[in-house]
């Protein structure tokens, strides 16, 4: 697979990533599924998909527990990608960025993992009522101290239930840039998809004219882009697409032209091209610094995300999914 790296500490990792989140969290099924998701990360790093991206908070806890069973056999072969920063409560998450905490966090996560460094350290959500430049000193000193080698900053919660694209990142770099005056940011992960294009508007070129590697998370959307879901279908309570505005069945219907459009490029390279794999080289293309992260817990699935990184867009087909219609619904 094409190698890409990250950020200044020129880590490299494989073009496509594996979002590890699903295999005990947040969708239907996932807490079942512990082998299936073990085969899946298997068949990642035979691929070359090397960066697994996880987080304590996933599970809580149990994803972590996941991936360390992995790493404990492989773990010359993976990049490994964590965060630390939300804590999960009985009714909600909250933010905890203090100091202490990072570093008690970063021990905990070393342990569960079974290693003894982690690749990139991710903060997941500043502390509202710790300024920030604390916290990443804090994570800084794990780098110094040999426990992580490079440090990330995750923009998920920017997005709030905004829509456009203006502005909607300013906050995130504002704050990126003066965590940099204390230690450098060696990859930004945000959500980036056809179908949540916003982060290319400012994020995505704020990163390449600094160097930074920008992780696409959601790049699937949800799974919507693959065209295997349904106007209409149901979900189960756990799984997160049962309260998404844009899962729906009037919004999964109203946006089927965007799975349209990703069919029709798919089809003019081949009968077993999908739309996932157009979608995964739409993100491809944004740039060298750019890994999308899909998130998956089967092992075909992952075989089909990774065949993505050959397949060439041609400016036709970047020209076609640029055009596509904007998504119907609010994002929360």
């Amino acid at each position: 697979m094409e190698r890409r790296t990250i950020g200044a500490a020129a880590l490299a990792v494989g073009a496509v990533g594996l979002g590890c989140m699903p295999m005990s969290w947040a969708y239907t099924g996932s807490r079942q599924r512990g082998e299936e998701s073990l085969r899946a990360v298997h068949r990642a790093l035979d691929l070359g998909s090397t960066l697994l991206d996880t987080a304590d908070m996933y599970g809580p806890f149990t994803n972590e527990l996941l991936i360390g069973r992995a790493l404990k056999e492989r773990r010359q072969d993976a990049f490994v990608s964590t965060k630390v920063g939300l804590l999960v409560g009985e009714q909600h998450i909250v933010a905890n960025g203090r100091p202490g905490y990072v570093k008690r966090a970063c021990d905990a996560s070393l342990r569960r993992l079974q290693t003894d460094v982690i690749d990139l350290y991710q903060l997941h959500r500043a502390d509202p009522e710790v300024p920030v430049e604390e916290t990443w000193g804090a994570m800084a000193e794990l780098v110094q101290a040999g426990k992580v080698r490079a440090l990330g900053y995750c923009a998920m919660g920017a997005r709030g239930g905004r829509r456009s694209g203006a502005g909607l990142y300013d906050a995130t770099i504002r704050q990126l840039r003066r965590v940099q005056q204390v230690f450098p940011v060696s990859a930004v992960q945000a959500e980036l998809s056809v179908w949540s294009p916003e982060a290319g508007e400012t994020l995505l070129p704020w990163c390449a004219e600094r160097g930074i590697g920008f992780l696409a998370a959601m790049p699937l959307g949800n799974g919507f882009l693959t065209g295997t879901l349904t106007p209409g279908q149901g979900f189960e309570p756990d799984d997160v697409r049962a309260r998404h505005p844009r899962f729906t069945a009037e919004m999964m219907a109203a946006n089927q032209p965007i799975v349209v459009g990703l069919r029709r490029v798919a089809r003019r390279h081949g009968e077993h091209v999908t739309p996932a794999q157009v979608a995964l080289a739409w993100i491809l293309a944004q740039g060298p610094h750019v890994i999308p992260v899909p998130g998956t817990k089967h092992e075909h699935w992952v075989t089909e995300n990774t065949r993505s990184t050959t397949l060439r867009l041609t400016t036709r087909d970047l020209s076609e999914l640029t055009e596509l219609p904007g998504a119907q619904g609010s994002w929360e």
